[in-house]
């Protein structure tokens, strides 16, 4: 059977009717929720669907926003053949067989579209080997993926790609979606006569975090607990009540390796950086909730505290630390408290990043400079010949001078009056600011202490 044959027997599982979110799919741009900024009348996607444009595609974006969806309405637009390819099964010899399909289609004046579903999970080899085909012509690619495609997508097909960033639906689109499924009678759920509450719609769209094919998988749900629940003789009413129960647990997307891990991470880490205590809080609930490795957090946590606070409050890296080893002794949900207590704490002392520059500039002159001798009065010199070479000549024992500071250069030649630290005027950096000058003018009298 060629992988262009639509027609196929169906077995008594296939003929069941197919899950509410496949039957309410878009089939035209009509009937198309959400991304607007892509699709209104005049936009970049709607533009190339209408003009027939033939460039391949990228759809990036959250699941159950459409990429699927407009793929098809894409093909059926343009009257292409559409052959739908997972990346999780498919091999080099499953895409040399397609592609050599298309080709003889082509040479017949037949188009073909070739879907690929999650095309990060390709690896280099097998989006190289497509590559011939989507320059020839003889494909029109288009691709769907939850990665950022800059890293997942080879360069080369990149490039012969228009990337389109899909997003998560708003609330208000999920709840129009599920009222046209609810009063859909050819295809939705209009034949069940639901009563619906408009408060449990909106639990529902809250709830599936911007997707919807969740969102309507919830809803069918839902819709199957009210029937079960109504009294004899009288209409099903879908409550706020059964659609909690329905949901059970709220969908957050998240992926703990994926561009959704660093942008919350980040959100949390800039937060507290702004000293924004309420923002950060959140941050950190969206992540613990999610899923994530609390520990990961943690650690995250302690790296806030030397970067952005440093010296301005020293005592928020031990409190970081303290906080890492209650979540390791407590686990979740108590320990969650340990983390949430130490961001608030970041969030609201006072910030410095002078040490993490100071770091930086020490590390680009090592790379940047020559490996400079340490000066001779700096050197051990615990042999003969070691002191007889001046190692340790001219060294001053700070302790034995009054002052504790003594006037010698700490610093190889080519470095000397090299100044990385520079205090800030934030907490208790302002006192190390005060006590610095007073090193310096010490420093600039130092013989004078003996």
């Amino acid at each position: 059977m060629s992988l262009f044959d639509t027609a196929a027997p169906q077995s008594s599982a296939a003929r069941r009717p197919a899950p509410l979110a496949e039957r309410m799919r878009p089939r035209s741009l009509e009937e198309f929720f959400g991304q607007t900024h892509l699709l209104a009348p005049g936009k970049p996607l709607r533009q190339q669907i209408e003009n027939d444009d033939s460039a391949s595609l990228i759809f990036w974006g959250p699941p159950g926003v459409g990429k699927t969806t407009l793929a098809k309405i894409v093909a059926h637009v343009t009257s292409a053949s559409f052959i739908e390819f997972s990346a999780v099964l498919a091999g080099i010899k499953e895409i040399k067989q397609v592609m050599a399909e298309a080709e003889k289609a082509a040479q017949f004046g037949s188009r073909t579209i070739l879907f690929i579903d999650e095309i990060h999970r390709f690896n280099k080899a097998q989006q190289d080997a497509f590559l011939p085909y989507v320059e020839r012509g003889s494909i029109r690619l288009i691709g769907a993926t939850t990665e950022n495609p800059s890293f997942e997508v080879v360069a080369a097909l990149l490039s012969r790609c228009r990337v389109y960033t899909l997003r998560a639906l708003e609330q208000e689109e999920i709840v129009a979606l599920l009222w046209k499924a609810v009063s859909d009678r050819e295809r939705g759920l209009g034949e069940l006569n639901l009563t619906v509450d408009e408060s449990a719609l909106a639990n529902i769209a809250s709830y599936s975090s911007g997707d919807a094919r969740n969102a309507l998988n919830a809803l069918e749900v839902a819709a199957k607990l009210a029937i079960a629940n109504q009294p004899h003789g009288e209409d099903a009413t879908l409550t706020a009540a059964i659609a909690a129960e329905a949901l059970q647990q709220r969908v957050l997307l998240y992926d703990k390796h994926g561009e959704q891990h660093y942008d919350l991470i980040s959100a949390l880490h800039k937060s507290v950086r702004n000293s924004d205590a309420d923002a950060a809080l959140y941050w950190l609930g969206r992540m613990l909730a999610a899923g994530e490795d609390a520990m990961y957090v943690a650690r995250r946590v302690v790296r806030m505290a030397v970067e952005d606070i440093g010296l301005a409050a020293p005592e928020a890296l031990n409190l970081c630390l303290s906080a890492r080893d209650a979540m390791h002794f407590l686990g979740s949900p108590e320990g969650e408290l340990a983390l949430a207590q130490a961001v608030v704490y970041l969030a609201l002392a006072p910030k410095s990043n002078a040490v993490y520059t100071a770091y930086g500039a020490v590390m680009a002159d090592i790379q940047s400079r020559p490996a400079e001798p340490v000066p001779l009065h700096l050197r051990n010199a615990p042999t003969k010949l070691m002191k007889a070479l001046d190692y340790g000549k001219g060294y001053q024992y700070a302790h034995d001078l009054e002052a504790k500071v003594a006037a010698m250069q700490c610093l190889p030649d080519g470095l000397k009056d090299r100044r990385y630290y520079q205090p800030t005027n934030e907490g208790r950096e302002k006192l190390l600011a005060q006590r610095m000058e007073e090193i310096a003018r010490l420093r600039s009298h130092g013989d004078s202490q003996k």
